[in-house]
C-alpha cells in the first residue's frame, strides 16, 4: 500500500481527529502505523516561570496586627477616588507635617475603639479616619452651626439618634455614643446609595441633597458617580481630604510620615459611674490628669458628672483597678464624692454676691452655668455653685467642655438634614471644607439633678 505524505502539522490534525472521534478511514486513505505522529508533550514551564516572577507580599489575616495601623490598612474596602483634588489635599496635608503629627497622636485614644466597631459591622476601616476629615480628633471640636464632638453633630441630628443633650452635657461629644451614632447614619446613608463616596458626600452635604443631585444627573442622561455631581465646594473636598488621609497612612514611609506606634489593644474601658461625682474627684481616684480624664469623658459640661443609673465612665484600661482600689478606700472614710452643691438665687440677690460668697470669680460661676448675654438672671435661677471644700482651680474651669449656647448665624450652606451649617473651628483643612455632621444609641433619659430651672428655661423670648 502506497503512502501518503501529510505535512507535519496536517499529520498531528488527522492524528488528533482519529484519535478523539475514533473513525475509521476507508483501506485507501489510512496511514501506515509508522507513519502515525505522536505530539510530545510541552516541557514543564512552571518552576521556570514561578523563579523569573517576583515575590509578591502576602498578609496573614489569622493573625492580629502588632499595630493599629496595620490594622486599619488590613480593612479598607473603600473603591479608591482619582481625581486632581486628591493630590491637592494630600500635598495640604504634607505641607502641614506638625498638625498630621497632632491629629495621629490625638487618635491614639480612641482609633481602637473605632476600628473594632467598624469591623463588628462589617465595614471600611477607611471610615476610622473620618474624625481626622470632621474634626481633626478632638472630641470638643465645635462649629458656628453647634455641630459637636469628634463625628461634628448638629443638634437636630444628634436627637435623631438618641444622642442627651441637656444642661448637664452632651452626649454629641460623648465618644462611645457618638461613635456608635455616627457608624448607624453612615450605614443608613451607603444602604440608600449603595455607594460609600456617595455617603459621604450626604455624611457631608446631607442625605436628600446628594439624592436630589442624583436625580438631576440622572434626568440629563449624565453619570451619577461622586465625581459626576455638582456640589458644593466643601463637599467636593470632602472625600478627597479622606483618599488623601488614606493614601497617607497606606505607605508613610513614601511621604516621609512617621506614624506614632499605636499597639493593637484596647486604650480605655467603660465602668459604671458610683455616684454622682465631680470631674476633678475622678481623675484624682484614677491617678490621671485632668486633660487625659476630659479627653475621655467630654460629654460633661460641668464640674460634676451626674449619675443617672446606667452613666458608665471611661477610663484607660490601666487604671480601671487603681480608680477602683482607691475609690473603695475613699468611701470607707466616708468621704463624699462630690463637693459641689445647689444655690437658688433668692430676690434682690446679684451674681457677685453668689461668687464672692464660694470664692469663685463671676465670670467662671456664669462659665460653669452656661449663663449667657441672653440668660435671664432672676429670683429661682438654680446655680450650681461649690461646696466649703470644693477645690476650685482655674484649669478646671478652663478645660471643662462648654456648648454653644447661642445658636450662629450661618452662611447658607446646608448640612445634614437640610440645616444651615458654617465651618468648623479648629477642624477644618482647605477651601471651604467642613459641614456640620449629625447621627446611636444613647443612654436611658436623665432626670436633671435638683440644678434647673436652667438657664435654659430662662432665656429671653
Amino acid at each position: 500500500m502506497q503512502s501518503i505524505l501529510v505535512a507535519p502539522s496536517v499529520r498531528a490534525e488527522v492524528v488528533a481527529v482519529v484519535r478523539d472521534s475514533d473513525l475509521r478511514l476507508s483501506p485507501d486513505l489510512a496511514l501506515p502505523r509508522q507513519t502515525v505522529f505522536e505530539v510530545a508533550p510541552a516541557a514543564p514551564l512552571r518552576a521556570t516561570l514561578e523563579e523569573d516572577l517576583p515575590r509578591i507580599a502576602t498578609i496573614d489575616l489569622t493573625a492580629p496586627p502588632p499595630d493599629v495601623w496595620q490594622r486599619v490598612r488590613n480593612g479598607f474596602a473603600m473603591p479608591d477616588l482619582h481625581s486632581p483634588l486628591v493630590a491637592d489635599r494630600q500635598a495640604w496635608y504634607l505641607n502641614r507635617p506638625q498638625m498630621l503629627q497632632q491629629i495621629f497622636q490625638r487618635s491614639r485614644r480612641y482609633i481602637y475603639y473605632i476600628v473594632q466597631e467598624l469591623e463588628k459591622r462589617g465595614m471600611p476601616t477607611e471610615l476610622a479616619l473620618l474624625p481626622m476629615v470632621e474634626s481633626a480628633f478632638n472630641p470638643l471640636a465645635y462649629s458656628s452651626a453647634r455641630a459637636l464632638g469628634m463625628w461634628q453633630f448638629i443638634p437636630s441630628t444628634g436627637k435623631t439618634y438618641n444622642l442627651e443633650q441637656n444642661w448637664w452635657g452632651d452626649q454629641r461629644r460623648d465618644i462611645v455614643a457618638s461613635t456608635g451614632a455616627a457608624l448607624d447614619y453612615l450605614q443608613k446613608i451607603y444602604e440608600m446609595h449603595g455607594d460609600w463616596h456617595l455617603a459621604l458626600a450626604s455624611y457631608n452635604w446631607g442625605e436628600n441633597a446628594v439624592a436630589k443631585a442624583v436625580v438631576r444627573n440622572q434626568a440629563k442622561g449624565l453619570p451619577t458617580d461622586y465625581l459626576s455631581l455638582t456640589m458644593p465646594g466643601e463637599t467636593r473636598y470632602y472625600v478627597p481630604k479622606l483618599q488623601a488621609l488614606k493614601n497617607i497612612l497606606a505607605n508613610p514611609e513614601l511621604f516621609g510620615i512617621h506614624l506614632p506606634s499605636v499597639p493593637n489593644e484596647p486604650y480605655f474601658a467603660t465602668i459604671d459611674m458610683p455616684a454622682t461625682m465631680d470631674v476633678a474627684m475622678a481623675a484624682r481616684l484614677a491617678e490621671i490628669p485632668l486633660d487625659e480624664f476630659i479627653a475621655l469623658n467630654p460629654a460633661h459640661s460641668r464640674p460634676v458628672m451626674r449619675d443617672t443609673g446606667t452613666s458608665t465612665l471611661v477610663l484607660p484600661t490601666d487604671k480601671v483597678s487603681v480608680f477602683q482600689t482607691n475609690l473603695e478606700r475613699y468611701e470607707s472614710e466616708d468621704r463624699p464624692l462630690s463637693l459641689w452643691r445647689t444655690h437658688t438665687l433668692r430676690k434682690g440677690e446679684k451674681l457677685d454676691a453668689v461668687a464672692n460668697r464660694h470664692g469663685i470669680t463671676v465670670a467662671h460661676l456664669k462659665q460653669i452655668n452656661s449663663i449667657g448675654r441672653k440668660t435671664r438672671v432672676a429670683p429661682g435661677l438654680n446655680l450650681l455653685v461649690p461646696g466649703p471644700a470644693a477645690r476650685i482651680s482655674s484649669e478646671l474651669i478652663a478645660k471643662l467642655p462648654q456648648t454653644p449656647a447661642d445658636s450662629p448665624k450661618t452662611a447658607g450652606k446646608r448640612g445634614k438634614g437640610g440645616k444651615k451649617v458654617v465651618a468648623t473651628k479648629g477642624s477644618r483643612g482647605a477651601k471651604g471644607q467642613k459641614a456640620a455632621a449629625g447621627r446611636p444609641r444613647a443612654k436611658a433619659a436623665a432626670k436633671p439633678l435638683r440644678i434647673p430651672a436652667t438657664a435654659k428655661n430662662h432665656r429671653k423670648r
